[in-house]
């Protein structure tokens, strides 16, 4: 069995020391208004609590609540259902959609029955129930504007968006030319938030809401004002305490300004699920809600397309290379014949990586199965594999000394004998 030593073990201090080097402290300047703001929201813990739908949390006023929920449906409506689930069943999954059109509405009784009502009808007239199985020839949007990948770190599907591709024109007027194509994108972004519900539990303390995170990096603001407008539209009136957290990411300057003009209308509750992250925090700010098997590439983690085919991704292990710090990961163990594989990723890159194999038997030479190189910013995942000819372990070097920021990485391997030794 192959021995891996990782920052973490107790084995640490058989890793290569590294190599830290002092470097003058920078000159402080006075903070402008834009990056207190952004210091203040960057990797923040937000307040917001999900609620449980454990009947025994719920106030007296509460279930009271509940109940005249659904006395009212009951009066109004014969057998209705909703994602898949009787309303007026009596089962617990029932009391779930219940409560999440209550704390909606603060648990006003009649505000919800409403909501719920409308919500009913919406679904009937768009025939919601049965467009996951639609095919909408969106292929091109596939995996990159919006979509399904992994879970966080708590269990919650985590669903993507991001919305820079339509800087083209030619593909944002074949997008969203006119009203038609516009409403058919509108179905297909539906579709894809009811896949992720589809994966949901709908019980008392399951797990019951989906992570949004929203890339923000070169999205066209004006362009997509209406179809946004729509889309938080459509998420608001049918979809209530469906998402447990969003996160913004790539989070330009000016979003503060923003932020500031429509932050009044905002409940303290929608605005507790916030976590903003600007330009260069990406992996750090994921990392703390998402472990990096399940963070895509193109945001420094090692979830590539591929693997979703292979079901539950192999978990990683994650470090940290402080500033002029080198960081060297060894893998021991690895017998004559066997091959190697293994991704690394660091955020952020801008690092120097190198792979050697160092054979076990004296008098052999160290082989560089890849040189030293600088690894940019903007490349992902580095993926690879090499086959040994003799007993010995392979060492993997992020050297991060000509920078003075702390990065985040992660690693993974696999090792198999070959069947000739």
């Amino acid at each position: 069995m192959s021995k891996m030593e990782s920052l973490s073990s107790p084995m640490a201090t058989n890793l290569q020391n590294p190599l830290l080097e002092s470097s003058p402290k920078p000159q402080k300047f006075k903070k402008s208004f834009v990056a207190s703001f952004m210091e203040a929201t960057t990797l923040r813990s937000p307040s917001f609590k999900e609620d449980t739908y454990y009947l025994t949390h719920l106030k007296s006023s509460e279930r009271k609540a509940l109940q005249e929920l659904k006395q009212k449906l009951q009066e109004s409506h014969d057998q209705v259902s909703m994602w898949g689930i009787q309303l007026l069943s009596g089962e617990e999954k029932a009391d779930v959609i219940f409560l999440k059109f209550l704390r909606a509405r603060d648990f006003r009784v009649q505000e919800s029955f409403q909501m719920l009502v409308k919500c009913l009808e919406w679904r009937k007239d768009f025939e919601a129930d049965g467009i996951v199985e639609e095919e909408l020839n969106f292929k091109e949007l596939e995996g990159i504007v919006a979509y399904m990948n992994g879970y966080d770190r708590e269990g919650h599907p985590v669903c993507y968006n991001a919305y820079g591709m339509f800087r083209d024109k030619d593909m944002y007027e074949r997008i969203f030319g006119d009203d038609e194509k516009l409403q058919k994108f509108l179905r297909w972004r539906i579709q894809v938030l009811e896949r992720g519900i589809k994966l949901l539990h709908f019980k008392p303390g399951g797990v019951n809401s989906i992570i949004q995170v929203t890339d923000l990096k070169d999205m066209p603001k004006r362009e997509l004002r209406v179809a946004s407008n729509h889309i938080l539209s459509l998420f608001q009136d049918n979809y209530p305490e469906m998402v447990a957290r969003k996160i913004f990411i790539n989070v330009p300057w000016y979003f503060s300004v923003l932020y500031s003009v429509f932050s009044p209308f905002l409940t303290q509750r929608t605005k507790s699920k916030f976590v903003i992250s600007k330009e260069g925090n990406v992996a750090e700010t994921l990392y703390k809600y998402i472990r990096p098997e399940n963070v895509p590439t193109q945001y420094g983690g090692l979830s590539r397309p591929s693997d979703l085919e292979n079901g539950p991704a192999k978990p990683a292990s994650e470090f940290t290379v402080k500033g002029g710090e080198k960081v060297n990961i060894q893998i021991e163990g690895i017998e004559a014949g066997a091959t190697i594989t293994w991704d690394i990723v660091v955020g952020g890159w801008e690092v120097e990586y190198s792979v050697e194999f160092v054979p076990s038997a004296e008098g052999s030479y160290t082989i560089a199965v890849e040189k030293p190189r600088k690894v940019a910013a903007t490349e992902e995942a580095v993926f690879n594999s090499y086959t040994s000819k003799e007993a010995g372990k392979i060492v993997l070097s992020v050297d991060n000394t000509a920078s003075r920021k702390r990065k985040v990485a992660a690693y993974r391997y696999v090792v198999q004998k070959s069947k000739g030794y």
